[in-house]
């Protein structure tokens, strides 16, 4: 089955004024985002990439966009399932005034019981569930138009990634907060019949070892630990 690499989008001008974006329209990549997508796009640069999944969010969009500038063969899709988590209410708010929420210490320590406030709020189950169920389609539809041993790239956000790779690494929800992608860092996930395996995680240096080989185990664990790339 194919690799997956979730790409987070570079810093926004929400993450820089320290405020919750979600869905909330016009929020761009700041100067030193706009940089970390160029550099993005040239770590990618040696990887045989078989497509591009983005969110439709403004972020993500501009993120990809000196790669699709680069290549620009690569087929690019949208898909609103690996959007932003909704956090209803919460959307626009400074987190230095969520944080005194009663809802913030259930975010932090009981996640899967968290459902943001308002109409328009999202449970973080719901959100994994949405991502995950995205990942699992676009890889079966990537294997049949590509091939077992596809690579492809997904941008999307911060707690989207987190929670797929929980789901990967076999993480109750309740620990994905645990985990850390910084933007425009790259987590890589390789699908296998048997089990995913992690095997970048909000990494920011280079990606050669994620090339496509062939798997000489079915999917077994490497014992000892994985030998890198030939």
């Amino acid at each position: 089955m194919p690799t997956v690499i979730l790409a987070r989008h570079g810093r926004s001008t929400a993450n820089a004024d320290g405020v919750l974006a979600g869905w909330s329209p016009g929020i761009a990549l700041d100067e030193h985002g706009r940089g970390q997508a160029e550099v993005l796009a040239a770590r990618l640069a040696e990887l045989p990439l078989a497509a591009v999944v983005t969110s439709p969010l403004q972020r993500c969009q501009e993120t990809v966009r000196p790669l699709l500038e680069a290549r620009p063969e690569l087929p690019v899709h949208t898909d609103e399932r690996v959007g932003e988590c909704r956090y209803g209410d919460w959307t626009g708010r400074k987190l230095t005034e969520l944080a005194d929420e009663p809802l913030w210490q259930t975010v932090q320590q009981h996640p899967s019981a968290a459902v943001f406030p308002g109409p328009d709020g999202e449970s973080v189950r719901a959100m994994q569930a949405r991502a995950v169920d995205a990942i699992r389609d676009w890889n079966a539809r990537i294997e049949q138009e590509h091939g077992p041993d596809a690579l492809y790239l997904v941008c999307s956000h911060g707690d989207i990634i987190k929670s797929v790779a929980a789901d990967a690494l076999g993480l109750h929800l309740d620990l994905f907060q645990r985990l850390s992608v910084e933007p425009c860092s790259v987590t890589a996930i390789r699908f296998t019949p048997l089990r995913p395996f992690l095997v970048r995680l909000g990494d920011t240096g280079e990606l050669g070892g994620l090339r496509p080989r062939p798997a000489a185990s079915g999917g077994d664990a490497v014992v000892g630990g994985a030998t890198g790339a030939p």
